[in-house]
């Protein structure tokens, strides 16, 4: 899945990325906007982890999306 896609269906994400990572405030969620780089950053902000962290649960999630669709 590449970012144009995440921005694309983003409202249809949402919920889906709440339940992934369950910190994350509705406020914050709406800042992502669908930036896949906006969700690692927050990933990274949130849970204390690296960037290269993040951006592995992102791509796993996009490949859990993939494998569902």
């Amino acid at each position: 899945m590449n970012s144009d896609i995440i921005e694309g269906n983003w409202k249809q994400m949402v919920g889906e990325v709440q339940k992934r990572w369950g910190k994350f405030t509705n406020d914050q969620i709406a800042k992502v906007e669908g930036s896949r780089k906006k969700l690692s950053g927050m990933i990274q902000e949130q849970y204390g982890i690296g960037r290269d962290e993040a951006e592995k649960q992102v791509k796993e999630w996009e490949e859990s999306r993939n494998r569902a669709a």
